[in-house]
């Protein structure tokens, strides 16, 4: 979808701010306006959608879905207070969350908190973007890699906290929010999730040394 660069006043869509461009929808159904937080956040919604899902013709579905649910509850239930993207966010989640569901994959996980534990991970781990060699930014890719294949087999409610807190950088207090649960609750799928990638990392550990020794 392109970019609309036509004036809205004395600025162009692109100059809005969010909050400015769901006013403009909601009072005067523009759809210039709607049109640019759609390219302003549609990367990042979809991603987020696919991750849980790992099939594009479903991310795809749960995303029209989710935008259908947006325009037609923009007006009823989006509070102007609040943060347009973060309401959405909910939407998308939610309507992943169902879809999951339906496919009988859901996975109820009890909860529990370790402070402690939850300050350390294998994001802690990743070597910087602006490491120079060569070799170093093939092993760092490599993990990456890996690491993105383990939380894809993570139980839902586990994949879905880590997504939210080290990809999309949400605090643990939105987290819970989003995801209707208690901060406890999303910091103890958090450490189940850590352990389960341990488990995952030493798993694949074993089974390069058993190539390595062949």
């Amino acid at each position: 979808m392109e970019l609309i660069k036509r004036h809205t006043g004395k600025k162009s869509y692109s100059e809005l701010k969010d909050q400015e461009l769901v006013k403009l929808f909601r009072r005067k159904a523009d759809e210039g306006a709607f049109n640019e937080l759609m390219n302003r956040h549609q990367s990042k919604i979809y991603s987020y959608i696919y991750s849980m899902v790992n099939n594009p013709e479903t991310a795809n579905d749960i995303f029209q879905e989710t935008f259908t649910k947006v325009v037609t509850k923009m007006d009823d239930t989006y509070n102007e207070q609040g943060k347009w993207i973060a309401w959405v966010m909910r939407i998308a989640h939610n309507a992943t969350i169902d879809h999951i569901r339906k496919q009988k994959r859901f996975i109820d996980v009890n909860s529990w908190y370790d402070e402690e534990d939850s300050k350390t991970d294998y994001f802690d781990r990743l070597e910087d973007e602006s490491v120079v060699d060569a070799d170093d930014q093939m092993v760092d890719k490599e993990m990456k890699s890996s690491l993105m294949n383990h939380i894809s087999k993570l139980p839902e409610e586990q994949r879905s906290v880590v997504l939210l807190r080290h990809y999309y950088e949400m605090p643990f207090k939105e987290i819970a929010e989003l995801t209707n649960v208690s901060i406890n609750t999303a910091l103890g799928r958090m450490r189940y999730a850590l352990i389960n990638l341990r488990k995952y990392f030493e798993e694949e550990r074993q089974l390069e040394l058993k190539h390595a020794k062949k």
